[in-house]
C-alpha cells in the first residue's frame, strides 16, 4: 500500500463555492432568481458584475478535519410554489453539489426568501 504525501495545500475560493451553490439553487424549479442586497445592486450599477450574487459563503478552515462551509442563499421564488419544499430542495442540491465538486463539508445551507415573483401570464 502506497503512502500519500502532502505536497502542498489546496485553497478553494469562496467565489468558486458561491458559483457552484448558485448553479445548484437555480436548478430547483420555482426559484426565479437570486437576490443581492443593496451593496451588490450598487456594485452592478457601477459596472461590476458579481457572479456570486445572492450567495454568501463562509469557509472555516480546520487543521485536523475537513474544512467546513456555511452558505447563505438569498432568493426570489415564483408565486404558487410551496416555499418550505423549495427551500429543502435547494439545501439538498447545494450541499450535494458543493461537497461533490470541492470536497468541503457543508455545515449549513441557510435559505433567505427575499420576495415572490408573479408570472406575466397570470389569469386575471
Amino acid at each position: 500500500m502506497a503512502e500519500t504525501e502532502e505536497i502542498g495545500k489546496i485553497k478553494i475560493s469562496d467565489d468558486v463555492v458561491a458559483v457552484i451553490a448558485k448553479s445548484a439553487a437555480l436548478s430547483v424549479e420555482g426559484v426565479v432568481m437570486l437576490s443581492g442586497g443593496f451593496v451588490e445592486g450598487f456594485t452592478e450599477l457601477v459596472g461590476r458584475k458579481n457572479p456570486s450574487r445572492g450567495i454568501k459563503v463562509d469557509i472555516v478552515e480546520r487543521e485536523a478535519a475537513m474544512n467546513e462551509a456555511s452558505i447563505d442563499i438569498f432568493l426570489i421564488v415564483e408565486f404558487g410554489y410551496r416555499i418550505p419544499e423549495i427551500a429543502t430542495k435547494i439545501q439538498f442540491q447545494v450541499k450535494r453539489d458543493v461537497q461533490a465538486m470541492t470536497g468541503l463539508s457543508v455545515a449549513a445551507v441557510n435559505i433567505h426568501v427575499q420576495g415572490i415573483s408573479f408570472s406575466q401570464k397570470r389569469d386575471e
